[in-house]
């Protein structure tokens, strides 16, 4: 047996609950159900009972001679409620032993950066080296939606497609994607102690939590900001800047990662709503950081449309947003590099 094994459990795909029926569910001879991650993880045999309130889960595993590193991320959940609907429980996943293969991302902001596009078929499809840290904060593989700050309308977001290309560039990593950002608010709530009242929580403090129990696992690589709407009126635009490059010198301060890339995202511009003068000077802010402070960019929201609200993308233009906040940070990148050189 490894000194170190990382296993949870697999959602059992054979499993099926009516009401209080007990259906009891046994593949003595063949794996109910597998998942491959490089190679990693072969499950077999899960024998599945339910009886009242009672759900039983009693899995045995036939471990692979690659899993040789790797830790417990979370704890076997109930796979059903009393009415039979089913519950998604958490999928086997394996952490790198060297923090500095696994490369983390904090997504931050308001609602375009958590998501409300339509959630289709491919969006629920796991990449074997891309994680989310979950609202327990348990590592799971990444679909969508990513959030959780308003469950009743979270959807898909910028944050996976930005993922799937950083994954491409870089074979040899792991992704792990940190969602924090709360729909609807204002940049004054995102500082200590700042509270925003949509989504009960504290948006600052909460991701800065959440960030230091990522980076127990992994590296931080970049922050990923949009948000801007709920500043976009004339008490608050004036201030938007300065408090911007407040938030990004208190990430890094805090974080102890001076140099942390940045990438701001471009509100949407949709012709049924123009922009006031208030949601310019919000707009300028975002497209001015990369000349005022350094590591920072910019994706622009040029051609993209709306999921009928006149103020949400769709979910095609949340991937496409997804790419373009790739292509800032890639720019990053590559300035370092060549400077270095």
């Amino acid at each position: 047996m490894p000194k170190s094994v990382s296993l949870i459990f697999l959602n059992p795909v054979h499993s099926q609950f009516r009401g209080s029926q007990i259906l009891p569910v046994i593949d003595p001879v063949g794996p109910l159900a597998q998942l491959d991650l490089q190679g990693s993880f072969c499950f077999k045999q899960v024998i599945i009972m339910r009886h009242a309130l009672m759900l039983l889960v009693l899995p045995v595993f036939s471990i692979c001679p690659a899993l040789n590193n790797a830790q417990l991320v979370a704890d076997p959940p109930t796979l059903a409620n009393d009415s039979g609907n089913q519950i998604q429980p958490p999928i086997a996943v394996k952490l790198p032993t060297d923090h500095s293969r696994f490369h983390l991302f904090l997504l931050a902001g308001q609602s375009n950066m958590a998501g409300r596009g339509t959630v289709e078929a491919g969006d629920k499809t796991i990449h074997p080296r891309i994680l989310s840290l979950n609202k327990n904060n348990q590592w799971m593989p990444a679909v969508d939606p990513l959030h959780f700050d308003k469950p009743n309308v979270v959807g898909v977001g910028p944050g996976k497609t930005f993922a799937i290309d950083y994954a491409a560039k870089h074979p040899d990593v792991t992704v792990g994607l940190i969602p924090c950002a709360a729909g609807g608010s204002p940049i004054s709530s995102w500082k200590p102690g700042g509270y925003h009242n949509q989504t009960q929580n504290h948006p600052y403090d909460d991701a800065l939590k959440r960030t230091r129990v990522a980076l127990k696992s992994g590296t931080l690589k970049g922050i990923l900001w949009h948000q801007g709407e709920s500043d976009a009126n004339q008490a608050k635009s004036v201030l938007y800047e300065e408090k911007l490059h407040e938030l990004i010198k208190r990430f890094r301060t805090d974080l102890e990662l001076p140099n942390t890339p940045f990438i701001a995202g471009q509100m949407g511009q949709f012709s049924e709503r123009p922009w006031s003068d208030s949601k310019k000077l919000v707009d300028f802010a975002h497209q001015l950081l990369s000349q005022k402070v350094a590591n920072c960019g910019f994706a622009h929201s040029d051609g993209l449309s709306h999921r009928g609200d006149e103020v949400h993308f769709d979910s095609k233009a949340y991937r496409t947003l997804g790419h373009r906040y790739f292509t800032a940070f890639e720019a990053i990148s590559n300035a370092k590099t060549k400077f270095a050189q």
